[in-house]
């Protein structure tokens, strides 16, 4: 079973970078690290290591997290079934115009990163089984069908 990410609202993530002064984004480079790394099972840089680091270089590493982000996104994208849609070098190009990271607040590559998140994410979850009762937490497991009701005996 592959460990779902949140689906988020690119432009509500974009609003909030722009509300936050773009220390949303802070946030946004966390869960994203976060979670990609859950989902392909693997740890090289731990998410808090990330934030500390486009923070200390002044957004310069935030290059790198792009470059690194768009690999990820494709391999998830393929292992979902998805078109595998490599991105690293379009944000590379967004990241020295100087539109898409942390240098200039975020403004392009976090609604693109964003949502192809949410698309590795809804078809990561159409691909998983239905829960069991018994993972779903329920107990007593709810019974699968209904059961007739028995008339009462007359008094």
């Amino acid at each position: 079973m592959m460990p779902l990410g949140t689906r988020r609202d690119p432009a509500l993530t974009l609003l909030l970078i722009f509300a936050t002064c773009g220390l949303y984004y802070l946030y946004f480079i966390y869960k994203a690290t976060e979670e990609t790394q859950e989902f392909l099972g693997e740890r090289d840089t731990p998410p808090a290591l990330a934030v500390v680091l486009h923070v200390i270089t002044c957004g310069i590493y935030n290059i790198y997290w792009d470059y690194q982000i768009g690999k990820r996104t494709a391999e998830m994208c393929a292992r979902v079934g998805l078109p595998a849609t490599d991105n690293s070098v379009l944000y590379l190009v967004l990241d020295l115009l100087g539109v898409g990271g942390f240098a200039s607040v975020g403004l392009i590559n976090p609604l693109i990163q964003q949502d192809l998140l949410n698309k590795v994410w809804e078809a990561a979850a159409r691909q998983q089984p239905p829960p069991s009762p018994s993972q779903s937490g329920q107990w007593p497991p709810a019974p699968s069908a209904p059961t007739p009701r028995q008339p009462r005996p007359p008094q």
